[in-house]
C-alpha cells in the first residue's frame, strides 16, 4: 500500500501549482524553440540548440516576467515565481515547499503562511521588475531580456523564517563533517547567490534572493501577527503581537557575532532614518521585552512534524492529550471525595434533626 501524503492543504495546493506551471512553461517553451528552429538556417540551428535552456528568447512572457513584455500580463506577477526552467532548479524549489511550507503552515496556520508567501513572492518580483526596467532605461533595452522567474525569493524568505523560530537548530551537511546553525543559513544563502549569480550568469538570483530575505525578514519584524506564548501572554490565552521586536530577530542578529560592533552603528542609523521619516514605527520597551519572553519559549530544534514525521507528531499529541485528562481527573477525585463527605454529614445531620422533630411532635401528640 503507498503512504498518504501528508501535507497541510496550502502547502499541497502550493506544490501543486509550482509543478504544473513547470511542466506547462517546458511545453511553451519547447513548442516556441522547435517553431523557430524550422525558420532559420542549419548553421544558426546548431547554435541555437545548445541554449535551449539559458537564452532568454525563449521565455514565456505570459508566464514568466520579461522587464518590457510582461506588463501586459501583469498576473506574471505572482506566476513567475511559480515557473522553474529546469528539473533541479524544480526539485530545490519542490523540496523547500514540501519541507519548509509544512513546518510553517503547521506552525502560524494557514491563512498567516498564506499571507507570508504571497508578501515574500509578489514584493520581490515587482521591486525586481522595477530595478531592471530602470537598468534598461539607463543601458539600452536588450532584444532579449533576462526573465525573472523562480522561488528564490521564497526560499530566501522560508529560511528567514527558520531563523526567528528554531534559530539554534543544527543542520549537519556532508554527512556531519559541517554543523551550520540555522540562524546562519538566510545571510549565507543570500551571500552565496550575490556572488555566484552574476559569474553564472544568472543575475537575477542576486536580486530575487536579497529582496526575498529582505522583504521575509519585514513581514515577520514589523507585520506578521503571532500569538503570544509562555510568561508573556499577559492578556490570557490568544493576546496576539504584531511583529517580532525581539533582539534575537534584529537585522544585525543574521550576522556573525564578531559584525555585531561594526554593524550595529550603520543598522541603527538606518532604523533611526526610517523612524525619522515616519516609514517605521519604533518597537516600546515592553514590546521587546514581550518580543524576548517570546522568543525564549520557543522550543529549541525542529518540532516532531519535521523529525519524526505526521505519524510521530500525531502519537505524541494523543500521549500529551490522554496525560492531560489522567492528570485532571486525579485532581477532581480528591474534591469528589470531600464533596461526598460533605453531602453524607449534611444527609446526616438533616435525617437528625428530622427525626427529633417527629419525636418533638410525637410527644406533644401523646395524652397527658
Amino acid at each position: 500500500m503507498a503512504p498518504r501524503i501528508n501535507l497541510p492543504p496550502l502547502t499541497r495546493t502550493l506544490l501543486l501549482i509550482n509543478i504544473a506551471l513547470s511542466i506547462l512553461n517546458a511545453s511553451l517553451r519547447l513548442n516556441k524553440w522547435r517553431h523557430e528552429l524550422d525558420t532559420m538556417s542549419p548553421a544558426k540551428t546548431m547554435i541555437m540548440s545548445t541554449n535551449y535552456l539559458s537564452s532568454p528568447q525563449w521565455a514565456i512572457p505570459y508566464l514568466a516576467l520579461v522587464p518590457t513584455k510582461s506588463i501586459r500580463y501583469p498576473w506574471t506577477f505572482v506566476t513567475a515565481a511559480w515557473v522553474e526552467n529546469n528539473l533541479l532548479s524544480l526539485a530545490i524549489s519542490g523540496s523547500v515547499i514540501w519541507f519548509g511550507g509544512k513546518y510553517l503552515e503547521r506552525a502560524w496556520g494557514s491563512k498567516e503562511f498564506g499571507k507570508f508567501v504571497i508578501f515574500v513572492t509578489v514584493i520581490p518580483n515587482v521591486l525586481a521588475f522595477g530595478v531592471y526596467g530602470v537598468w534598461h532605461a539607463m543601458t539600452g533595452t536588450p532584444e532579449f531580456p533576462t526573465p525573472i522567474q523562480g522561488l528564490l525569493a521564497l526560499e530566501a524568505g522560508f529560511l528567514v523564517a527558520l531563523k526567528q523560530l528554531v534559530p539554534e537548530h543544527t543542520v549537519s551537511l556532508f554527512r556531519g563533517s559541517l554543523r551550520v546553525r540555522m540562524k546562519h543559513f538566510p545571510a549565507l544563502f543570500t551571500l552565496a547567490n550575490m556572488i555566484c549569480g552574476p559569474l553564472l550568469g544568472t543575475d537575477t538570483a542576486l536580486w530575487l534572493s536579497l529582496l526575498g530575505f529582505m522583504t521575509g525578514w519585514i513581514y515577520l519584524r514589523f507585520y506578521q501577527i503571532a500569538e503570544i506564548s509562555g510568561a508573556s501572554a499577559t492578556g490570557g490565552p490568544g493576546a496576539v503581537m504584531k511583529g517580532d521586536a525581539s533582539d534575537t530577530f534584529a537585522f544585525v542578529a543574521f550576522f556573525p557575532d564578531a559584525l555585531h560592533p561594526f554593524l550595529s552603528p550603520v543598522c541603527g542609523t538606518i532604523h533611526a532614518t526610517l523612524v525619522t521619516l515616519k516609514l517605521c514605527t519604533p518597537f516600546s520597551v515592553q514590546a521587546v521585552e514581550v518580543g524576548n519572553e517570546n522568543a525564549a519559549s520557543r522550543s529549541e530544534g525542529l518540532p516532531s512534524i519535521m523529525d519524526g514525521g505526521p505519524e510521530e507528531s500525531g502519537r505524541r499529541a494523543e500521549a500529551d492529550r490522554r496525560r492531560a485528562l489522567a492528570l485532571r481527573a486525579l485532581d477532581q477525585r480528591p474534591n469528589a471525595a470531600a464533596a461526598t463527605r460533605t453531602a453524607s454529614t449534611s444527609t446526616g445531620n438533616t435525617a437528625a434533626v428530622a427525626g427529633t422533630a417527629i419525636m418533638g411532635a410525637e410527644g406533644s401528640a401523646a395524652p397527658t
